[in-house]
Formats: C-alpha cells, structure tokens, sequence
C-alpha cells in the first residue's frame, strides 16, 4: 500500500485559491476512480473535483469554508503500489453556481434562502436527488425510497433527524420539510391555532455563496454612493399589449411584463450612455458600453445569480422571454456556465408579483446602475374629470452618484416611462 496525494488543481485563470465548499467523503471511505470527492468554490464558479485514484481516504485538508491554495494537497488516499503525489491537472468541467427573477415572474415566484450550493442549499427542482431505502418496515411491507438531496440528507444528519419520520410536500424531502418537522414538534403533529412553536437557537456557518454575496454586497454599500428614484407608471396599455401577443403567441414562451420592460430599457440605454456603464474605481475609468448586456438577478436555492442576456438590444421580445426563461433554467439548476455569469454592463431585478410598493436595489458592481420593476397593482385614478382603473406600476432605478447624476437618472426612467404608457412605439424604429 503507498500514499498517494490529489492536489488542488489549476481551476480557472488567476484563481490563486478556492474554498471547500462540503465534502462528499470522509476519512475511512473507500473511494473509487472519478467518485465525487469535493465542491470546491471559486469566484464565480463551484467545481466537482473527483478523485483520480481508487483507495481508502486517509486525509482531508479542512473543513467546509476554509480556503485551499491552487497546487496544496487536498485529499490523501492510501492506494495500492508506490507512493505518488498527484500533479495539479487542469479542470475542465467546472459547474457554474446558480451569486441575483431574474428575479423574475418565470423564474422565482417566491424567493428561498440563500446557502452554497450543494453543501448547504435547499434542494431545487433540478438538485441531484439520492434515493435510499427506509431503515426498517413493519408487517413486512417492503421498503420504499427515501428521496433527498445530499445537502438535505446531510442537514438531517446533524440533527439527528430521521428522514423516514419527515413527510415530503413534493416527490422528495427538502429542506422546508425539514424545517416544518422541526418546527412542528418533531412529528408530533401540529400545533393549534395561536400557538407557536419554540425553536432552538441555531448556528450556520456564512460559507460558500452564501460568503461571496455577503462579501459582494458589503464590498458595493462600501464603496458605491447609491442613490434610489421610483416612479410610477401606468401600464394599462402594456398590460392589454401583452395579453393580445400572447393569446396569438402558438408555440412561443409566454410573455410576461420582462421583456416588454427589456425592450424599453434597450431603446432608451443609447440616449443615456452613462447608466449602461461599468467604473474601474482604482483605474479611474468609467467604460460606456454601446451593447447591452442585461444582468437578470435571480433568486436560486443557491443564492443570488446574475445571468446574462449578451446583445439585448438586438432581440425582439420573444427571443428575450425564450432567453430569460432559458438563463433561469440553468441558474436554477446549477448548470449556467461561467461566460452566462458574467459581463454584464446592467442589471435587472424584480420579485414579480412579490416586487412590493419600491424597492431600493444594490448596484451589481462595477456597474453604475440596477433597475426594479415593483409589482404591478390596480387602482383608480382621474382620467379628466373620470375616475377609472389602472394597472400601475412603480419603477426603481439605483445608480452609483460618482457616475450618474440625479437629473440623468430621472431623465432615462422618464424616458422609459413614455415608452411603457404608450407601447406602439416598442415597435417602431
């Protein structure tokens, strides 16, 4: 028997380290050739690293959340034959992690807490889900399948909970059903009305995704002046435009309010080059971007991403819905690559009909500015002397003051605003 030593691989360029983001063995197991070892995270991506070897592991090099050097050992395994330490091979496959519908309609209609993926994020509808039988049947009914994801199976581990007593609300147990068998008494049935259930105190480590939001959000408050404008704009005709589109849409992705809202984005942007900008504050440059590039923030089990729509400007609003719903697919399920999370010159978020009065959203740095559409409710108001219903929507824009002014901001949402209230013109050169 000899040891043999996998170190941490090249994993992208100028990644200097990674952070374990949770093991997939433990010392004593007995491994084989190209099994799963570890979920190790970089900037903007988590990646699978497999074992090259079959063997026992005899040596794991931290714990989830602690920062691994490129070319340092990760894993010690005892093989068969001579001694050897694995040169650092080069990543090839890497899955791209799913860091803010779009935060829309399609995309999450209710937002789920944020957790690194894999290690510690509620299962999503696309997470890998494990089946294992139950422990033991009464009567001799044969066991059925317990299904949950590795993230869930793991949580119920720490807490001494046996998956076979969670009641599933879906196909398979996630970590909401863990947390209603936990709030509910364990088991024990459910409280009645007025009661509330005591929960223990409970410490989660601020790791992987979860870190890098964190690190992300704390770094633009810090450094960026924001500043908010909210107005609001009365989408009736919009409204009727896009029920008409998708009563002749035939085999075409539904529309909802995005990609109308996209298209008057990208035919305002090119009147106001500064908003559709990224700043290099340690360079001093400012780079005003003629495409655009739309950040969609959207909502995922594994916290906020931001995948990108590249070209915009240059798709009608059908090829926008078939993106966006494409781009949340992939966010949701883990497997949007690393090029569709990035680039982005400017960014949209919206909660869809959770989207509230207003909103004040933090900027997707470097970028200057991030729009919010907020939910869109009915009302009335005076037509003239009339009073009738309208669908009215407020609009939030943030922008970063050392780029953008107010009057400027101001300017381009009100320029959005004619756009929106009078949609014939989405469609005229």
């Amino acid at each position: 028997m000899a040891l043999f030593t996998f170190k941490l691989p090249d994993i992208g360029e100028g990644i200097a380290q990674a952070e374990i983001v949770g093991w997939h063995v433990k010392v004593g197991d007995r491994i084989e050739e190209d099994q799963p070892i570890a979920d190790m995270m970089t900037d903007k991506a988590t990646v699978e690293m497999e074992s090259p070897v079959s063997g026992t592991v005899v040596r794991l090099a931290g714990e989830p959340g602690d920062q691994i050097s490129i070319g340092a050992m990760l894993v010690e395994i005892e093989v068969e034959g001579d001694a050897v330490a694995a040169p650092p091979p080069s990543v090839e496959t890497i899955e791209a992690e799913t860091p803010g519908e779009a935060m829309i309609e399609e995309a999450a209609q209710v937002p789920k807490s944020s957790a690194p993926a894999k290690a510690e994020a509620p299962a999503s509808e696309a997470e890998p889900v494990d089946s294992v039988p139950l422990s033991s049947q009464e009567h001799g009914v044969a066991a059925q399948p317990i299904l949950a994801s590795p993230a869930v199976r793991a949580r119920a581990k720490e807490l001494g909970v046996d998956l076979s007593q969670v009641k599933p609300s879906g196909e398979h147990v996630r970590h909401s059903d863990l947390d209603a068998y936990l709030l509910y008494g364990q088991g024990q049935g459910y409280r009645p009305a007025g009661r509330s259930a005591k929960r223990a105190d409970e410490q989660v480590k601020v790791i992987g995704m979860r870190r890098r939001i964190a690190e992300n959000m704390a770094a633009s408050k810090r450094a960026i002046p924001h500043f908010t404008y909210v107005e609001e704009i009365d989408v009736t005709a919009l409204e009727a435009l896009r029920e008409q589109l998708n009563a002749g849409r035939g085999d075409r992705p539904k529309l909802t309010m995005l990609p109308l809202l996209i298209v008057a984005l990208c035919k305002a942007l090119p009147d106001f080059p500064m908003l559709n900008a990224r700043y290099d504050d340690e360079a001093g440059v400012v780079t005003r971007h003629g495409a655009v590039h739309l950040g969609l923030a959207t909502q995922t089990d594994a916290g906020l991403m931001v995948p990108v729509i590249r070209d915009a400007q240059d798709r009608n609003v059908w090829q926008l819905a078939s993106e966006i719903r494409r781009l949340a697919d992939a966010a949701r399920s883990g497997k949007a690559k690393s090029e569709e999370l990035s680039g982005s010159t400017l960014t949209l978020t919206s909660l869809g009909p959770l989207g509230g009065i207003a909103t004040t959203p933090v900027i997707n740095r470097p970028e200057v500015a991030i729009i919010g559409p907020n939910r869109v409710i009915e009302r009335p108001v005076f037509k003239g002397k009339e009073i009738v219903a309208a669908k009215l929507m407020n609009l939030s824009i943030s922008c970063d003051h050392r780029v953008v002014d107010g009057w400027d901001a101001a300017s381009f949402v009100q320029a959005v605003r004619k756009l929106l209230e009078a949609p014939a013109f989405l469609f005229v050169d």
